[in-house]
């Protein structure tokens, strides 16, 4: 497997909501990672995937909450999100794809 894909595989995609917008206008970026990915791999992905300078990487998980389909109880995945601070200059356009 090339090294491009395996940067793919750690990083999903970009989480766009109001709270990551904040986080924008202080040179961080927010994506949803894969669980089992740690900080120095999304450091490694993030500089590789959009050739920008990374000063930190935060996580959390988020729980998955239990929810009803069709009667049937059912329950929605755990979630990592990788708050990503730039280095002072650095930018990435998430509105824009991949």
């Amino acid at each position: 497997m090339s090294a491009k894909s395996e940067h793919y595989d750690v990083i999903r995609k970009p989480i766009i909501t109001e709270k990551a917008t904040m986080a924008s206008e202080n040179g961080a970026v927010v994506f949803e990672v894969a669980i089992d990915a740690n900080k120095p791999q999304i450091k490694e992905a993030v500089e590789a995937l959009f050739g920008v300078k990374v000063k930190a990487v935060n996580t959390t998980i988020t729980k998955g909450k239990a929810k009803r389909f069709r009667g049937q109880l059912g329950r929605r995945n755990d979630v990592k999100k990788a708050y990503v601070t730039l280095v002072e200059g650095n930018t990435i356009d998430v509105t824009t794809g991949l």
